[in-house]
């Protein structure tokens, strides 16, 4: 395996005024098999601020522009690192609360801003209640999603950034 690429990530978590939440569902490209949710977000690019990279990559994956979303607080930062289309990946993420939508109105989301390797690892966006998150026998990361979004309509976003146990794949 190459050598290990270390990055800062700006993450998102998109809720709807029903307070679901939107994945992607992803897949290593050498097995296809092997697939996992998670938020959208990727890494900085150039000298762009985490918020900017949260926007970007936001409408880049999935087509809700900047502005059509309330972007929030950092909520959660973690520590993760695993292999992925032949390298491993040592990420610093940082999950910020977005809002978007107004009640009644549905969201359109689009593709069409994917880049290469996005179009050969992921299959596409789902919105998830918090119920359908727990029950869900699927692999999301982080693996606390499910405890975390509960937690999050329940109380609110936490007064600082809560520091999630680091996850190594």
């Amino acid at each position: 395996m190459a050598e290990a690429v270390e990055r800062q990530v700006a993450r998102v978590v998109l809720l709807d005024p029903e307070d679901r939440i939107l994945l992607m569902q992803g897949y290593e490209p050498a097995d296809p098999s092997v697939r996992w949710w998670y938020t959208p977000g990727g890494g900085l690019e150039g000298a762009e601020t985490r918020e900017e990279a949260a926007l970007r990559e936001l409408a880049e994956e999935t087509g809700i522009a900047a502005s059509e979303v309330s972007l929030g607080p950092v909520l959660w930062q973690r520590r993760c690192s695993f292999p992925f289309d032949g390298r491993r990946w040592q990420q610093d993420e940082w999950y910020y609360l977005a809002r978007a939508g107004s009640p009644g109105a549905s969201l359109t989301t689009s593709t069409d801003g994917w880049t290469e390797l996005e179009r050969r690892s992921v299959t596409g966006l789902r919105w998830w209640t918090s119920a359908e998150l727990s029950a869900t026998r699927e692999t999301v990361y982080p693996t606390t999603l499910a405890e975390l979004l509960g937690r999050l309509i329940d109380e609110g976003p936490p007064s600082r950034p809560v520091r999630l146990v680091s996850e190594r794949v």
